[in-house]
């Protein structure tokens, strides 16, 4: 029994050996230009290994018709390279990012059946719970004050009811679902367009920071890697794969948004929209989903009956009650609503003097009932 034992416990040692020889050459080919999932897929279904793909001749590489005759010079140029990718490999860990691979235990099972599943992804925190609902929430980059509070409302009602919220950490729509989902305690994940060692764009650094210990940061690019233009796009199929609804809060005609929502559809998942104003340009994207088949989502908490969760009676949408609100804010409150409107308007709307006014704003925004978006400019904070 005892020889057994020691075969078993070598047989072990000689795979956790192998597995850290892939993932290193798995790292390797990763770093280089031209070699993404769906190449690296083929690839390696054609050697067998990342391994045996470090090892293939020249000749050969150049020779498939999937890679080109310019990528296969890449990987083979890149042997030379071998020894920096080592350095850089060992440092993951001090990164606090690992690296996981396509097949792997670990590995998202929403992701392996969608079309061009990433070979590898780069993790910095945690994944994504495979046996709790996921949510994306997605939408503009220069989202209007009234998308940002839906985005923040949103994400903050699906972190309560234990729904993960999945985003991309863009100014905007995406923030907003992330810090509302931060803000409830729920856990929350934004796949990136760069490395994961990376916080782009900066003004996101308190998300990024939260993420690490909050929920987890995915890529499938390697650390150091920039935020280039082409790698939105494609990161956009990683945000909808890992999640069995998306929710698309505003969009322009021609928004990255739309790309996840169509994404999303073609990956069989469900998709949902806010309706806006047909003559807002940042509804219009949103409009044109539920045009074209998308749920609309007249009341946030409707998201939940996608996963058939009971809302909590404490996070359902409650009039403001004005019973404890002086006359002067009541009336300054009536004036107010999802639409930004100058200290100057509301003095117009309300008949109030300047100073009258800005006391009744300074109240209201005191109680949480306003918010102000820009200088001067004030808006209803929704509930």
């Amino acid at each position: 029994m005892t020889g057994e034992r020691t075969q078993e416990e070598r047989q072990e040692e000689r795979k956790r050996e192998y597995s850290r020889r892939e993932r290193f050459f798995a790292y390797w080919l990763s770093r280089i230009e031209g070699v993404g999932a769906k190449r690296a897929g083929k690839l390696y279904e054609y050697a067998g290994s990342f391994e045996a793909i470090y090892h293939m001749d020249e000749t050969k590489l150049t020779a498939l018709s999937f890679l080109g005759e310019k990528t296969g010079r890449a990987i083979a140029a890149a042997r030379g390279q071998l020894e920096q990718r080592r350095v850089e490999f060992e440092g993951l860990d001090r990164l606090g990012i690992s690296l996981l691979l396509a097949g792997e235990a670990a590995y998202p099972r929403r992701l392996e059946n969608i079309y061009d599943m990433p070979v590898w992804l780069f993790v910095k925190g945690r994944l994504p719970a495979g046996d709790r609902p996921c949510a994306a929430v997605v939408g503009a980059r220069s989202c209007s004050p009234y998308g940002r509070q839906e985005a923040e409302y949103i994400g903050r009602l699906l972190a309560e009811h234990g729904v993960q919220v999945i985003s991309g950490m863009a100014l905007g729509v995406d923030q907003a679902a992330h810090r509302g989902a931060l803000a409830a305690g729920g856990d929350t994940f934004a796949v990136l367009g760069c490395g994961p060692d990376l916080c782009y764009p900066r003004a996101s650094r308190d998300i990024y920071e939260a993420l690490s210990g909050r929920g987890g940061i995915l890529s499938e690019y390697g650390p150091g890697e920039p935020p280039l233009a082409p790698h939105f796009p494609v990161r956009n199929r990683l945000i909808s794969g890992l999640s069995d609804l998306v929710i698309v809060v505003e969009a322009r005609k021609k928004s990255g948004s739309l790309i996840t929502a169509d994404l999303a559809l073609e990956q069989g998942r469900e998709v949902c929209a806010l309706p806006g104003r047909r003559i807002d340009p940042l509804s219009a994207g949103c409009n044109r989903l539920i045009r074209q088949g998308a749920a609309i989502v007249t009341e946030p908490e409707d998201i939940l009956d996608f996963f058939h969760i009971k809302c909590k009676n404490s996070i359902k949408s409650k009039e403001k009650s004005g019973n404890t609100l002086a006359k002067t804010e009541k009336m300054v409150y009536s004036c107010l609503d999802s639409q930004p409107r100058h200290t100057e308007e509301l003095m117009a709307r309300s008949g109030l003097g300047a100073g009258e006014c800005l006391l009744a704003l300074h109240q209201l925004e005191l109680r949480g009932l306003a918010l102000q978006p820009a200088n001067q400019y004030y808006v209803r904070k929704l509930e």
